[in-house]
């Protein structure tokens, strides 16, 4: 296998450039022609924006040059696609093609399709090469790269102004301007969504700022590593215990729910992507963004390594479908079709052709203090096989550790231990 992502960054030379799916059933033939079933997960926040208008348009698009194909697509919410298609795989109904957020443990199984089986060559050298590597397993292209994304702390400027808040560069900053925040009445002085549906990311932003992360110094993971118990009993003690997250128990907060209330100008500060950024200042809504602050003890550090996240298209092998499949995925990776899915969700396209076509992130200013960040990010172990189980361990349980009475080493340890026996399993 090869060595995974955490400790390696984004290749500043491929992202450099900017600076100047999805499942259903297998496809079937019939007598009327070939069904190809998809799912793909949602990323819209309500029905205007949905992701549906962008496959409704791109399938008839397709099927229009392709008589005789048929496409039907299924949307999940990101908390539960994962899911859906592990049980769909599990009950040999496995999908033509899905986008989701791991892809290794079905390569591991020989259920995909290599990137080579299936796209021209031209089309397989185009993605970016630091999610490339993510991508691969044995040298070998599964995870196909779609979007891209980093994380930034936003923080309400109105709120921070009015509670005469300070932007944070540490922890201890944060916990100032969120205590005067609440002072002021702000809702939620720091939203921290370690609900189900994202918890992995809230979690792992918050390890990166302190040194830590999932990943051990020599190989496997190190969920209870001293720095990232630091972390959630500094989050615990320091932010939940005396109220300074919202109304809402962390381990009950989605990232979906801790967005909205963002945009109801009821969150003074959270982690955010690019999308959120755009939909708070259409509202009109004052808007800065930084780096994720740093623990005290590491604020001499002149640069620690951001969160970045990549969503993955995979192939599943069924008998007479390779063909089909591939057409589409060299359809779906087209520039105008790439840029149009991320322009609309304001995300970074994977390729280097769709990256250089991209008019919005050129124009953007937000989107370059974007694509910096994730210069220097870390991605998810997503070639590690065990790693759609290990982020749905992290998810569901992650939360508890900044609970009143839990301890967070003892949590993390809990975890710790799950996700070595799933380890040892994949």
């Amino acid at each position: 296998m090869r060595p995974r992502l955490f400790g390696a960054t984004a290749s500043v030379a491929a992202l450099g450039l900017l600076g100047s799916l999805v499942t259903a059933c297998g496809s079937s033939v019939s007598g009327d022609g070939t069904t190809l079933r998809l799912v793909a997960a949602e990323y819209g926040n309500s029905s205007t924006n949905s992701s549906k208008a962008y496959w409704d348009k791109l399938t008839a698009a397709f099927t229009a040059a392709h008589p005789g194909t048929k496409i039907e697509v299924t949307i999940y919410p990101w908390a539960d696609v994962d899911r859906e298609v592990t049980r769909m795989v599990e009950e040999g109904n496995a999908p033509d093609v899905a986008l989701m957020g791991a892809y290794s443990d079905f390569a591991a199984q020989g259920r995909l399709y290599a990137a080579s089986e299936l796209l021209s060559v031209r089309a397989e050298v185009n993605f970016l090469p630091p999610l490339a590597e993510a991508g691969s397993v044995d040298n070998t292209l599964y995870g196909l790269p779609f979007v891209a994304s980093s994380r930034l702390l936003f923080y309400n400027q109105e709120l921070f102004d009015k509670a005469e808040a300070k932007p944070p560069k540490t922890w201890s900053d944060l916990k100032r301007a969120a205590k005067a925040l609440k002072q002021d009445g702000v809702l939620y002085p720091y939203a921290l969504p370690l609900g189900p549906e994202e918890a992995h990311a809230e979690a792992l932003i918050w390890e990166l700022s302190n040194g830590g992360g999932y990943a051990g110094n020599s190989g496997g993971y190190s969920i209870a590593s001293e720095q990232n118990t630091q972390t959630f009993r500094w989050i615990k003690d320091n932010l939940v215990a005396p109220g300074l997250t919202g109304p809402v128990p962390p381990a009950e907060l989605n990232r979906q729910d801790a967005f909205a209330a963002f945009l109801r100008g009821e969150v003074g500060m959270l982690n955010g992507y690019p999308s959120l950024l755009h939909e708070a200042r259409a509202k009109g809504m004052k808007v800065g963004t930084l780096s994720m602050p740093v623990s005290d003890t590491l604020r001499d550090r002149r640069a620690l390594p951001s969160a970045g996240v990549a969503d993955w298209m995979m192939a599943f092998k069924h008998d007479g479908n390779r063909e089909l499949v591939g057409s589409f995925l060299e359809f779906v990776y087209e520039d105008k079709n790439l840029n149009e899915f991320a322009g609309r969700y304001h995300l970074l396209p994977s390729t280097v052709s769709a990256t250089q076509a991209s008019k919005d992130a050129a124009a953007d200013r937000s989107s370059a203090q974007f694509l910096n960040a994730l210069r220097g990010a870390e991605l998810y172990p997503v070639n590690e096989p065990s790693w759609l189980q290990v982020s749905n361990t992290i998810k569901r349980n992650i939360g508890k550790a900044v609970a009143p009475s839990a301890d967070p080493k003892a949590v993390l340890e809990e975890i710790d231990q799950q996700v070595q026996d799933i380890a040892k399993q994949s």
